[in-house]
């Protein structure tokens, strides 16, 4: 299964599993800064476009998917366009900016994609994404370490997308912190509880996991499910209970224009 393809199947439900968390939503959106028009590549149901797009500030946000099945949760009235980030269907310049969350790691050319935002982005592009060896350290790794061996193949370094982005000398990527009671149900939003990964359907929204191998999936299982009764979890990372957030390697890159 690809990645793209894994949507045709955790993209049922996706939208009541992935809400956006406020507090990355507020960082992305300020990294949009006063742009009025929007394209949000890799759309997904629609988490994080901006949400005063028929407000005050007349924000119009165009989103683009490549799968059916998440286009179908979207919320009603708002423009989605079928397609993939590697041939985008708008000219030069059509947009105020652009964003990607949480997607160019399902991009069969990410490098390719990355251009094309650039090209039809006048002003900032804003990226999130994840640095894999900084999350390498992450307990849950521990479990299922095939993420992280699968991980290093399909994220790209953080580093390559700043550059790739070919942004001015303010181009920078910005450490987004996951906080403890994290509402977006992705890969790194349950570390401070540990059994919400035992729950196959707080698994079901996180391609990490409908990508690995059975084996791989129920090894970890066992293994956190074991480990979590003798208390075992909790000798080890039990002072992770005193933190509000932690920095896992997500990573917000914003390009403006040269």
């Amino acid at each position: 299964m690809t990645t793209r393809q894994s949507y045709e199947v955790i993209g049922r439900g996706y939208a009541g599993r992935r809400r956006p968390d406020p507090r990355i939503e507020a960082a992305i959106v300020e990294a949009l800064g006063d742009a009025r028009t929007v394209l949000n590549v890799g759309a997904g149901t629609g988490s994080y476009e901006p949400r005063d797009r028929d407000g005050d500030r007349g924000r119009r946000v165009v989103a683009l998917e490549p799968s059916t099945v998440m286009l179908a949760q979207r919320p009603a009235g708002t423009p989605a366009v079928r397609g993939i980030a590697e041939a985008l269907p708008f000219a030069d310049r059509s947009f105020d900016a652009a964003m990607a969350v949480l997607t160019i790691h399902h991009w069969t050319d990410w490098r390719r994609g990355l251009a094309e935002m650039r090209r039809v982005a006048r002003g900032p592009v804003a990226v999130l994404t994840h640095d894999i060896e900084a999350a390498a350290g992450f307990w849950l790794m521990d479990y299922f370490p095939a993420i992280v061996e699968r991980d290093r193949v399909r994220m790209p370094p953080v580093a390559e997308v700043c550059a790739a982005l070919q942004g001015d000398p303010r181009t920078d990527a910005r450490t987004v912190e996951v906080p403890c009671d994290c509402t977006d149900g992705f890969l790194g939003a349950f570390w401070r509880e540990p059994a919400r990964y035992l729950d196959p359907g707080a698994r079901a929204a996180m391609s990490a996991f409908a990508l690995l191998p059975p084996e791989d999936l129920h090894r970890g299982l066992h293994h956190l499910a074991r480990d979590l009764r003798a208390g075992a979890w909790h000798e080890r990372h039990g002072s992770l209970l005193d933190l509000d957030s932690i920095d896992l390697g997500y990573r917000l890159v914003v390009a403006r224009p040269r």
